[in-house]
């Protein structure tokens, strides 16, 4: 069956507007444009949208959907499989968070007690499951399951203090680590803090700290696109300054 480009829009609850971009941006095109110079779709263009929808709920940006779909290797079966488990484990984190707010209102109708460790335990399990899912398989070829796992441990046995302590430093980095790159200087005083406050942050996540593996992280930070695009979004080129910096602080070069 074909579709007008008006008729695909009602079909799959998607805008003409947005169907009109994904043309623009060669994600999706129509099959054919008719004789009248309507785009013209078909099962082939509607598999492939069912595919884009369903990546973009999994929260990926259009150009690594692109990337994906686009790639010769792309398997669409595949892909409906690992869909199907990433939905599932989407669903398993609801779960988590759905029952620990039923527990938080029975702890404010004073039906039962509450830590504060378990307040925070279905946040904690979702943020580890999340980091799996989008850099898991990379890490885990780099550090090996077993520092990746004991990394997991002590993220969910990360009391309150500690999860303060980690988001500070956070963004004390990102504070310092801006200031820096303005010197466009990766040895000066405020990348070296930049590189330090970041090692400390790693000794919250990481049972043992070793230079090497700081700096091959950040040597990560500038390989893979999707740390580049945390560390680049609001000054392009910060990546690979971060990573000058850690190199330079110690002392190593991957």
């Amino acid at each position: 069956m074909e579709y007008t480009i008006q008729k695909l829009s009602l079909l799959a609850g998607v805008s003409t507007r947005t169907l009109r971009y994904y043309d623009e941006i060669a994600i999706l095109k129509p099959a054919r444009i008719n004789s009248s110079g309507y785009r013209i779709y078909g099962k082939t263009e509607v598999n492939r949208l069912q595919q884009i929808l369903f990546y973009k709920e999994l929260g990926l940006p259009l150009d690594q959907i692109k990337e994906i779909i686009t790639s010769p290797t792309f398997n669409a079966a595949a892909a409906l499989h690992e869909h199907r488990e990433k939905l599932l484990s989407k669903r398993q984190q609801l779960d988590r968070l759905i029952a620990n707010v039923d527990q938080t209102i029975a702890v404010n109708e004073g039906r039962i007690t509450m830590t504060d460790k378990e307040k925070f335990e279905g946040f904690k399990k979702q943020m580890v499951e999340e980091n799996e899912q989008k850099y898991g398989k990379e890490i885990r070829e780099k550090y090996g399951n077993n520092a990746v796992d004991q990394s997991n441990e002590k993220v969910l046995n990360m009391n309150q203090s500690e999860h303060d302590e980690a988001a500070k430093l956070a963004e004390e980095i990102n504070t310092t680590l801006a200031e820096a790159f303005k010197t466009s200087d990766p040895a000066g005083d405020l990348a070296q803090k930049a590189a330090d406050l970041h090692k400390k942050w790693l000794m919250l996540y990481w049972n043992n700290y070793s230079k090497e593996a700081h700096a091959g992280l950040a040597q990560m930070y500038v390989d893979d696109k999707r740390f580049t695009a945390y560390y680049d979004k609001e000054q392009p080129g910060t990546a690979e300054f971060l990573r000058d910096a850690i190199h330079i602080y110690t002392g190593m070069k991957i």
